[in-house]
């Protein structure tokens, strides 16, 4: 099955687009190609960590009312005011809330993480502040020894001029990289150890998606079948969508 436009349709497509890709990579993983001791898990997370030191806490603040919470005051701040602030210039933006929902698929050795599969989407582009924190999560995991496929659909934007691989290997060297103007979309392998290395395919919209190495210990990897759990993935999804992205025009 060919790679579809995904530019045609909104974030919330993808995102649910994305749910049901993730457990059909973990299904195959876990259903013979990974080693009998390591096991994949769809795991929710945010940009700003890998998920073994994510340490989420919420502490309700004390009150009166039992909730925490003062009555008619945000938070429990009984002293914030509430009207807006009279200044000269005031701005906001509204991330977008399908970036947090997102999936990583992770991959366990005795609960320990030793790779991620990153799936890209609109919102890790959108904005610089979500590169970066997707950025960031890649290099930190890359750091720790983690290895890290990702793939990315979509084609560059303003933050990734060339694709997503030259903006996370620039956090480790210089090096010059721009995919083919016929195939901007990425597909990337990184190999985490002593020596890091990646590895990477570029793609277009109408291409078959290849197979790509997810390693396990530096210089061993398995073989991830994306274009067949693409594929699955794809038949799940809502008649009219598979009629948006397979229109031709």
């Amino acid at each position: 099955m060919p790679i579809h436009d995904w530019t045609r349709v909104d974030h919330g497509t993808f995102h649910d687009f994305h749910q049901g890709w993730a457990p059909q990579i973990r299904s195959a993983l876990n259903n013979g190609l990974l080693p009998p001791d390591y096991e994949a898990k769809v795991e929710q997370h945010t940009d700003d960590g890998i998920p073994d030191v994510l340490a989420l806490r919420l502490t309700a603040p004390s009150g009166g009312n039992g909730t925490g919470a003062h009555p008619g005051q945000p938070g429990g701040l009984s002293t914030v005011a509430v009207a807006p602030p009279k200044v000269s210039f005031t701005s906001e933006f509204a991330s977008d809330p399908y970036t947090r929902l997102r999936k990583t698929i992770t991959i366990r050795r005795d609960d320990r993480i030793v790779a991620l599969i990153e799936l890209v989407s609109p919102g890790n582009k959108s904005s610089r502040h979500g590169i970066q924190a997707f950025v960031r999560k890649v290099t930190t995991a890359i750091d720790h020894g983690i290895h890290v496929l990702v793939i990315d659909l979509f084609p560059p934007g303003p933050r990734d001029p060339n694709g997503i691989h030259p903006v996370i290997w620039s956090e480790f060297r210089d090096e010059p990289y721009t995919p083919p103007a016929n195939r901007p979309l990425t597909l990337a392998s990184y190999e985490a150890g002593a020596v890091s290395r990646a590895f990477i395919e570029p793609a277009a919209v109408g291409d078959a998606l290849r197979d790509m190495p997810l390693f396990l210990v530096p210089g061993g990897y398995v073989s991830v079948p994306l274009e067949a759990t693409y594929t699955s993935a794809f038949d799940g999804i809502s008649r009219r969508t598979r009629d948006t992205l397979t229109a031709l025009g």
